[in-house]
């Protein structure tokens, strides 16, 4: 990964020393933080090469930017998407694939008008309780493999920073609107920290039409409203 990214072009392109300090290619955040709004799209594309979201999250641009997309309130973070794309995040108790079942009922009833109306009801219900069937063991699926990838015998777990974002349990006394509430804000609360995988990060990072005016007082009432 390292050797496609050129710094030296970069420097150039700035009209900087090739000896510069800090270098692109040695230390890339902190050379994002003193020249991040001087390279154009083509070039600070360049820096996903050679940082992770989770490091870009040090720059206090990027966080706002993440901070404003959030605000929009993408459908990529919505409840019923980000549900079913990070399944472990969510502990409610429904049912899983019921959304996906009722999709796929809806589909038979409208691809099939031509079929006598219990034909059509028969093979809707009989689509969708597959489809449900389907989605739940996807998810399983999903839940066995990160506790296995996360497991770590404990003399050699030394990462504290991974148990700050442990998924609490949903609480008995928490209403359905509660839960859903306090998911809601933990995808987007990991997406701005850069822990959100397999979302899409560079399309936010590197979009400058995402800043705003004052960053540090945008992140600051932000974090107040908690």
């Amino acid at each position: 990964m390292q050797s496609h990214f050129q710094g030296s072009d970069i420097l150039s392109y700035l009209v900087l020393p090739q000896d510069y300090d800090p270098l692109p290619s040695v230390d890339p955040i902190e050379f994002l933080k003193r020249h991040l709004h001087e390279l154009p799209p083509n070039i600070i594309q360049r820096f996903s090469l050679v940082t992770t979201p989770k490091q870009r999250t040090a720059i206090t641009e990027i966080r706002n930017r993440r901070l404003k997309f959030t605000e929009s309130r993408p459908r990529s973070l919505s409840f019923a998407v980000a549900r079913n794309t990070w399944p472990t995040l969510w502990q409610g108790r429904e049912r899983r694939g019921q959304e996906e079942g009722k999709e796929e009922q809806e589909w038979a009833k409208m691809s099939f008008l031509g079929g006598a109306e219990q034909q059509v009801g028969n093979l809707a219900k009989l689509l969708g309780d597959m489809e449900e069937e389907r989605e739940a063991e996807r998810v399983r699926i999903i839940r066995r493999t990160q506790a296995n990838d996360d497991f770590v015998p404990e003399e050699e777990s030394d990462s504290e920073e991974e148990d700050e974002y442990e998924v609490p349990e949903i609480q008995e006394s928490e209403s359905p609107e509660e839960a859903q509430a306090l998911f809601e804000r933990r995808v987007r609360e990991r997406f701005i920290y850069g822990l959100l995988e397999g979302a899409d990060y560079d399309s936010v990072d590197w979009d400058e039409w995402l800043d705003v005016e004052d960053d540090r007082d945008a992140e600051e009432r932000w974090f107040d409203d908690d």
